[in-house]
């Protein structure tokens, strides 16, 4: 496996589970780029726990088709060179849009340097009365919010205001166990200039990972100092996405992170580790 971002591990994880030796190769310093790096660290132990074999920091040389089948592949880390010899190579390197000879300049829309359509904070191209929704803008790549698009574009079609600005978009990675995302990561947080406290828990300290029998990953929440606001969360657990939505619904209404801890949640459930979470600050 040819990268190691979220369709990289997902699929990679995925053809372990059918029963492949999978190596994946990942130039970077750990796997999932955008992640903070003690959540991607978590999310490579499992994948080594599986057998999943992590090359972290490597280029690929080259690819070689072998005469009787299979190919090798060539790979540079920092103790050398290697090679990988696997059946086939899948190639999970990002993707970029399909605008090229279809003529789009005739029809007045720009693109930006990577080939994306331009677009304003309400969907509206350079050219007026035509408007661009989904992956081909350059957002964030995920369908939930190409149907956000679609309800920007309807309300300003129908004379509202409706924009992209302030969006909280969450996110999953469908791994086992699942890694929910919402709002800032503590990287990002620190980089905009938030002072901020870190709550972290292992899953396996939450009653219903225990009664799953699912233990492994962690829970991690960015907190702004003084004001109490949740930033952002990282849930590395069983149903992390829906984890994770319990506090973006928290986040939406302006919850302060107390709430989350003090607020009476059902046992055993996996939104109860909430009330650990909050209650577990690190820094």
């Amino acid at each position: 496996m040819l990268g190691g971002s979220y369709v990289g591990v997902e699929l990679a994880q995925a053809m372990r589970r059918f029963g492949s030796r999978v190596t994946i190769v990942e130039r970077g310093p750990h796997l999932l780029a955008r992640e903070d790096e003690d959540v991607a660290a978590a999310v490579a132990k499992i994948f080594r726990e599986d057998g999943i074999e992590v090359l972290l920091e490597c280029e690929v040389q080259g690819v070689e088709r072998l005469a009787g089948g299979g190919v090798r592949v060539e790979v540079k880390g920092a103790s050398g060179t290697r090679e990988v010899l696997a059946d086939d190579v899948l190639a999970a390197l990002g993707r970029r849009p399909e605008t090229e000879g279809i003529d789009i300049d005739a029809a007045g829309v720009e693109l930006d340097e990577r080939g994306f359509v331009r677009v304003d904070e309400r969907l509206r191209t350079s050219e007026p009365g035509t408007f661009a929704v989904g992956d081909v803008t350059g957002g964030p790549q995920f369908t939930h919010v190409s149907l956000d698009d679609y309800r920007v574009v309807k309300s300003n079609l129908n004379g509202g205001a409706r924009s992209t600005d302030d969006r909280l978009i969450p996110y999953c990675v469908f791994l086992d166990p699942e890694l929910g995302r919402i709002g800032l990561t503590e990287r990002d947080a620190r980089r905009l200039g938030h002072e901020v406290r870190i709550a972290t828990l292992p899953a396996s300290a939450v009653p219903r990972a225990k009664t799953l029998g699912a233990t492994r990953g962690l829970l991690k929440a960015v907190v702004e100092r003084g004001s109490d606001r949740i930033l952002g969360a990282a849930i590395l657990a069983p149903h992390g996405g829906e984890v994770a939505a319990v506090v973006q619904v928290a986040m939406l209404g302006g919850l302060p992170a107390s709430a989350l801890r003090d607020a009476v949640l059902a046992h055993p459930t996996m939104a109860e580790a909430l009330n650990q979470l909050f209650a577990s600050w690190t820094g």
